[in-house]
């Protein structure tokens, strides 16, 4: 367990997200997983630095899953590894990595556990085509595995099956310093405190500062977020963000819990 204070001296972890499949882009499914996968990573300790949306297209596929695998410490994707035609994700995935993809028989016995012989149908078996080369995700769901090559890791698209995939392959995943938050909540418009962030922002150029608007109860406000690695810096980032409301004469505020 890191202690308090060192979690600076660890490492940065970072992933990109693929979002797979036409139906979302349609609207006709609404996305469930990119939500929970960036509360799930942040929560280990990988930093998600990006989500694409792309559809059932097979060089889009390989160009983004070759651009981010550059880019991030993991990929992750979901959606297009079903049994219908327009599954096509593990074909892309494998020519993004120049490898061949057949027929893996680790994935059939996953399989044979819920499927009799005879419901091994060749568009259920179109789900145990493996890339060359790479590891299989368990799904203890449906018992169709996903997969991970190299430091792409390829789950469902249905949110439970994705779920149960991100939670089998997280010991594989090295993680880093976990990204602490504390927020601010000021009963002000943002421009009556984006000058004095800004201020705060310039001093403190290692945390991120966000200010975020609401309307309730026919009043403007605005939620000040602040996210550091580093427990220390982001403290004194955050009295320093407080004192600059009370400099500015801004006394409605306070700090949020959680």
């Amino acid at each position: 367990m890191v202690k308090s204070g060192d979690s600076k001296k660890r490492e940065t972890v970072t992933a990109g997200l693929i979002i797979i499949g036409d139906e979302i882009l349609s609207g006709r499914t609404k996305d469930e997983n990119i939500g929970y996968v960036a509360d799930y990573l942040t929560e280990i300790g990988i930093q998600l630095r990006e989500v694409r949306i792309i559809g059932d297209d097979e060089s889009h596929i390989v160009e983004a899953v070759n651009a981010m695998r550059g880019s991030y410490t993991y990929v992750f994707t979901t959606g297009g590894i079903g049994p219908t035609h327009d599954d096509i994700t593990a074909d892309s995935v494998a020519k993004a990595f120049g490898v061949g993809i057949d027929i893996d028989e680790r994935a059939v016995a996953q399989m044979r556990e819920r499927y009799s012989a005879d419901k091994l149908t060749p568009a259920r078996l179109r789900m145990a085509r493996i890339p060359h080369g790479a590891d299989l995700v368990s799904n203890s769901v449906s018992l169709t595995p996903g997969f991970m090559i190299e430091n792409v890791i390829v789950m469902a698209g249905v949110p439970r099956i994705m779920q149960v995939m991100l939670d089998a392959v997280t010991p594989q995943l090295r993680t880093g310093a976990k990204m602490l938050t504390r927020t601010i909540r000021v009963e002000a418009p943002e421009g009556d405190v984006a000058t004095g962030l800004g201020r705060v922002q310039a001093e403190f150029a290692d945390v991120a500062m966000g200010s975020y608007p609401y309307f309730e109860k026919g009043r403007l406000g605005t939620n000040l977020v602040l996210r550091s690695t580093d427990e220390d810096l982001l403290g004194r980032a955050f009295d320093a963000t407080l004192q600059m409301l009370e400099s500015e004469g801004i006394s409605d505020f306070q700090p949020v819990e959680g």
